[in-house]
């Protein structure tokens, strides 16, 4: 089973073209000038279940974008996704529960939180049965080696601790498709 194709998908940005000076500033409030810069162009890849890949290239590649397109943060400017069969731009809570995505510029950790307490939160968010959420936080604490992590503010921790509870917090609910977009992993964004 495919798990993830895209067909000729493209990306493109307008961006301002700011005039030089004050002048040009003031100039810009009324007439605006826009370039075009294409993020992600004619893309296409397919993706069998049980796959892994990663796309490696340098900053401003495409390589966020089109993390963004594939769990329909943002949807492409042409072509086609289907990510299980779904298409990701046209977001069902069907599709949203069985995928999850670490973003490594952003975190989904509550930073006021301790550890525990955002894990179970997350529980709460995905309707995770308490037995399958402890059977599978034990799992992933003892796995990453965080059990002394698990009462501490979010806040306090390192950068390599809260990517662990990153990585624990998208994998609590049991996703198909992992998705990660990690600006630590030396420039590889992986599917």
């Amino acid at each position: 089973m495919k798990m993830i194709r895209t067909e000729n998908i493209t990306k493109k940005y307008k961006r301002y073209k700011k005039q030089e000076g004050v002048t040009g500033s003031i100039k810009g409030l009324f007439h605006r000038e826009y370039e075009e810069k294409i993020a992600v162009d004619a893309f296409n890849m397919d993706v069998d279940e049980g796959e892994f890949i990663g796309l490696i290239g340098p900053n401003g590649a495409g390589k966020t974008t089109l993390v963004k397109m594939l769990t329909g943060i943002i949807a492409p400017t042409s072509g086609e996704i289907q990510v299980m069969g779904f298409y990701p731009n046209k977001l069902g809570k069907a599709f949203k529960h069985q995928y999850a995505v670490v973003m490594g510029q952003k975190s989904q950790l509550f930073f006021e939180l301790t550890a525990e307490d955002t894990l179970r939160l997350f529980k709460e968010i995905y309707r995770i049965p308490e037995d399958e959420y402890r059977k599978n936080k034990n799992f992933f604490v003892e796995l990453f080696q965080v059990q002394e992590l698990m009462d501490v503010q979010v806040r306090t921790l390192s950068l390599g601790e809260r990517m662990k509870m990153e990585l624990i917090a998208a994998l609590l609910h049991n996703p198909k498709i992992l998705f990660l977009d990690v600006n630590w992993c030396n420039k590889i964004a992986c599917i």
